[in-house]
């Protein structure tokens, strides 16, 4: 009987746009790890089917992306402390078919890209973050815990970008507002964390809130600028980057999580980028 080989896959809607499985792949040679990992469509309506179906398939672990996070949060059996602080889990661990463990490694994943690759140091800083949902929810966390002066969560529903600052109130300085609210103040500091950009649109924002030093980050990626990241050029920003740093941050945790060592990012980081 030929031996089965333990499957991950990351499961969104849209996927095709996908570099996870490329980096699971040069981490799993980096590391003498023998898996399979693939990018998977999923309807909208067939998560939960979906997840059970990759279990009884000899599924090991899961990556979630867009739309799924807060869905998985809701799947998983167990959840890590910052998983359930989050209300949102980017990785799932398959110990049975009924029995899923809930992660969330974006947090950790971009930190990590701000602090080590980006050298960003985000204490005292004025950090804005456009967006208030699950992608957002599992960076708020290790954010605060970098003491910023202060973190403000700007959204096109002001509600949730309220009830989202109330839920880490306790943790930091943290304000909310909508995007029609945005002053004149500006930020040092500005990570867009909706997926406008993977459908090619851009948040309003004004223009006021880019000084001479303000770093730009895009928590989406694409194979060119991103909108995001275009207007912030065009508006005088000192550096913009997108996520592939961050994804890749965050799949290193989540395959350390599921295998047990940490891959070394900078390689595949490089890499990514020649793609």
């Amino acid at each position: 009987m030929a031996e089965s080989i333990d499957r991950y896959a990351v499961f969104g809607n849209p996927i095709e746009h996908s570099k996870s499985p490329f980096i699971h792949t040069c981490f799993s040679e980096q590391t003498g790890q023998r898996l399979i990992y693939t990018a998977e469509l999923v309807e909208l309506d067939d998560f939960e089917n979906a997840v059970a179906r990759f279990a009884e398939n000899n599924g090991k672990g899961l990556n979630i992306t867009i739309p799924f996070k807060q869905a998985a949060w809701q799947l998983a059996h167990q959840c890590s402390t910052r998983a359930q602080r989050a209300g949102a889990v980017n990785t799932l661990v398959i110990n049975d078919k009924d029995d899923y463990f809930g992660d969330n490694t974006d947090g950790i994943g971009l930190t990590r890209d701000l602090t080590i690759n980006h050298k960003l140091q985000l204490k005292n800083k004025h950090i804005l973050i456009v967006g208030a949902g699950g992608a957002v929810r599992g960076v708020i966390e290790p954010l605060l815990a970098s003491e910023p002066a202060s973190l403000t969560i700007a959204n096109r529903t002001k509600q949730k970008a309220v009830q989202l600052a109330q839920d880490f109130a306790d943790l930091g300085t943290i304000g909310a507002c909508g995007l029609d609210e945005l002053g004149d103040n500006p930020y040092d500091i500005i990570i867009n964390g909706t997926s406008a950009s993977l459908s090619g649109d851009l948040p309003p924002l004004p223009e006021s809130l880019i000084h001479a030093n303000t770093f730009c980050y895009d928590m989406m990626y694409a194979t060119e600028a991103t909108p995001f990241m275009r207007w912030a050029q065009q508006h005088g920003a000192a550096n913009v980057a997108d996520g592939k740093g961050m994804l890749v941050e965050q799949a290193a945790e989540s395959f350390r999580i599921w295998r047990g060592c940490r891959p070394d990012t900078a390689p595949v980081i490089e890499a990514l980028s020649k793609l």
